[in-house]
């Protein structure tokens, strides 16, 4: 047997010991996934939870086929608050202060728009110079339409650079490309000792890492559902509005949604009070009870347990990288600095995630160089991890 084999034979007896001990090898058998695929976009798309299907099936049978317009007054109006409160806990927040509605940057434009409302007198927002782009496309246009300025600091720059003139600050709880995780705790702290307020972005963190948005004294925060949480394609987006801003929280869409009294139809805008202000448009209710149903996988789940599994699978991407590829370019942080995502630099870029593709690794690419694989605890093995860095050994 040649050393290579050797190496792998003992990858492969690791993983499967650690699948074997595994605390959430059980939530896999709830996902519908392809026995044939290994899957590491859940970073992109989650998979999809088996029971949802049946439950759509029920809300265009029964409460859309059925029941007709009359669902609307049967739990469809309040689903995005009562979705909402489903997910406040895996964000760490007290009930009230979330909610689900559009889209991840139709909320982000509500939110900062919104901030700089609320904190007067200043001209510029900060965005983090690393950020996902459409986060700073909409920054540029609230900025734009609110008479302020944006600057692009990188996270760890941030310090030198918030001040007196710094309205908000909008960051990314993980970096899209990196997976690092920054420091939400002290980052807060050092926007707020500059008299300006935080925004968050938690598209790549929520459902993978605990998040403690009232314990960090966050300010504003905004996530997708598609990803870790496993909503669906173009599954609603929510918002965090912490209580204390909630009464002054003057966002931009005043929609029919967000009315005190949406069915009044009142020629003026009066806010909703509390968080349903920062609902703007009629919700997509078929998506909404999608993600509804897909969050009954959290039941039970162990955040703490959570987080251990998708480190351990990182530790573990990483000792087969070091056996299988060494010399390999990770910006990924070996330390404990990151969210459940390993990168690699590729050369041949979208070719080599082709060819991963091909041979039923599924995992992402982001230009110029970038193979991402994402590593959803709930349904990733060890085993596919070392499936992974093997078959991208054999197309590199």
């Amino acid at each position: 047997m040649t050393e290579s084999a050797v190496r792998s034979e003992s990858l492969a007896d690791e993983a499967a010991a650690l699948d074997a001990a595994d605390p959430l090898a059980a939530k896999r058998a709830e996902f519908d996934l392809d026995p044939e695929v290994a899957y590491f976009d859940g970073n992109s798309l989650g998979a999809p939870p088996k029971h949802v299907a049946e439950r759509l099936t029920e809300v265009v049978r029964q409460q859309w086929g059925r029941r007709l317009i009359r669902s609307w007054t049967e739990g469809w109006w309040e689903a995005p608050q009562r979705v909402g409160e489903r997910i406040a806990p895996l964000v760490g927040a007290a009930a009230g202060q979330v909610v689900v509605a559009d889209s991840t940057s139709v909320d982000l434009f509500k939110v900062l728009v919104a901030a700089v409302r609320a904190n007067p007198g200043r001209d510029e927002v900060l965005v983090d110079a690393a950020t996902f782009p459409t986060d700073g496309y909409v920054a540029d246009q609230a900025a734009r339409l609110t008479g302020h300025t944006v600057r692009r600091v990188p996270v760890a720059e941030l310090p030198g650079a918030v001040s007196e003139r710094t309205a908000a600050v909008l960051m990314n709880h993980v970096d899209y490309v990196s997976g690092r995780l920054h420091d939400m705790p002290s980052v807060t702290e050092t926007v707020h000792a500059a008299g300006a307020l935080a925004v968050w972005d938690l598209c790549h963190s929520v459902g993978a890492i605990p998040v403690q948005l009232d314990a960090c004294d966050v300010d504003f925060a905004v996530g997708c559902t598609y990803k870790f949480l496993n909503g669906g394609p173009g599954s609603p987006a929510f918002v965090y509005v912490a209580q204390r801003h909630q009464a002054e929280f003057d966002q931009p869409l005043a929609g029919w949604a967000g009315h005190a009294d949406p069915f009044g139809m009142e020629p003026g805008y009066r806010g909703s009070a509390g968080i349903a202000r920062a609902r703007a448009g009629t919700p997509d209710m078929l998506s909404m009870l999608a993600l509804d149903a897909a969050l009954d996988v959290w039941d039970g789940v162990d955040l703490s347990v959570l987080r251990a599994k998708g480190l351990a699978l990182g530790d573990f991407f990483f000792r087969c990288a070091d056996e299988l590829l060494p010399g390999a370019d990770i910006p990924t942080p070996r330390e404990h600095t990151r969210g459940h995502q390993v990168s690699v630099r590729d050369a041949g870029g979208q070719q080599t995630m082709n060819a991963l593709h091909a041979r039923g690794v599924l995992g992402d690419f982001r230009p110029p160089d970038v193979l991402r694989f994402g590593l959803a605890p709930l349904y990733t093995t060890y085993a596919e991890v070392l499936r992974a860095v093997t078959v991208l050994r054999e197309v590199r």
